[in-house]
């Protein structure tokens, strides 16, 4: 990818360490990067910003993956999704797509098909965006005597 990705992100992660890192490796390649180390901070957090993409750990404490991915499509529904795992499992893969989740990949993550998926998970909402805005427009131009 020879072009800089723009793109918020919100990394979500019970590992500091892998957190760290893999903020600090998407920051360097054009990424705003936000971090949170539980599924409660990450639902918070949608409540009040708009990320362009949502990179989730499956495994955490307090509420996992799964429960923190239904939280988040129940306030944002169209937020980009992707989960990360370091014990997939075909079912809980099938599960995560079910509620929402646009990819799954395994830990340690390849950073090349992360920024792929990142650059697909965000060219797929500027569409639903673009999209929804012409709905808009047209609602309103149905609504005046134009």
């Amino acid at each position: 990818m020879t072009e800089e990705l723009k793109a918020k992100v919100l990394l979500v992660d019970d590992e500091v360490d892998f957190l760290t890192i893999l903020a600090a490796r998407l920051e360097s390649r054009g990424l705003k990067v936000t971090t949170v180390t539980r599924g409660e901070d990450a639902v918070a957090k949608v409540e009040n910003e708009v990320f362009d993409l949502i990179i989730l750990d499956l495994s955490m404490p307090g509420i996992d993956g799964l429960e923190t991915l239904k939280r988040i499509k129940a306030k944002q529904p169209d937020a980009e999704i992707i989960m990360l795992t370091g014990q997939a499992s075909i079912r809980t893969g099938i599960e995560a797509m079910k509620l929402g989740a646009e990819d799954f990949l395994q830990k340690p993550v390849n950073i090349s098909t992360l920024m792929d998926k990142i650059s697909e998970a965000k060219d797929k909402r500027m569409l639903v965006l673009q999209s929804k805005n012409i709905m808009e427009i047209e609602k309103i131009l149905q609504t005046k005597g134009w």
